[in-house]
């Protein structure tokens, strides 16, 4: 993705009483309570397959975050072989994170310290593994220091095609995931 999920209006006051039976969380209940203009360039952020946002907004409102996140899961294992190749050519390569683009940079923290060496290495395997499977070799980055995301891309690289689908949909579920729970996340007080 090429910019920060976007954080939606609150509706003010709508989270309920305290202590009441069925509180739905601030952020998902901004989530839920966005237009779907807003709700769909939110999900835009979190995967870029517009098929992926329509499920996740069809199923408005949700009761609780660990539903969202179901969701998620379930929308992403729908994607059909083309849906999957949209989402990952939305993701920078490893080692790369768009310039200016804060969601990506904070997603691949663990190459930025990396050695020179290091990232040499990263953009040789990427350029082996999108040769060899035609993308950009996708992980859920986050957590994981530069060597392990240069020991999966070594590891991955001998993968089928078939079996490399699997693996790629199961990371870009896992980021979809992240990303979601991001962005239902209750904002902190704005400045004024």
């Amino acid at each position: 993705m090429t910019s920060r999920p976007q954080r939606l209006p609150d509706p003010g006051g709508a989270t309920g009483s305290p202590g009441g039976p069925a509180q739905v969380p601030e952020g998902l209940n901004r989530f839920n309570s966005a237009s779907e203009q807003a709700a769909s360039a939110a999900l835009h952020e979190v995967c870029a397959v517009r098929a992926w946002g329509s499920a996740m907004l069809a199923r408005r409102p949700y009761p609780t975050v660990g539903e969202l996140l179901a969701a998620g899961d379930a929308a992403t294992a729908a994607l059909t072989a083309d849906g999957l190749a949209e989402a990952v050519a939305g993701h920078p390569p490893i080692g790369r994170p768009r310039p200016g683009d804060p969601v990506s940079a904070r997603e691949q923290r663990g190459t930025a310290g990396a050695s020179d060496a290091l990232k040499a290495e990263l953009l040789e395997l990427n350029l082996a593994y999108q040769e060899k499977f035609g993308q950009v070799f996708l992980i859920c980055a986050t957590g994981r220091t530069g060597e392990q995301l240069r020991d999966a891309a070594r590891d991955r690289i001998g993968n089928t095609p078939e079996r490399e689908r699997e693996i790629v949909r199961t990371e870009l579920a896992g980021i979809n995931r992240l990303r979601l729970a991001r962005l239902v996340q209750p904002q902190p007080p704005s400045d004024s």
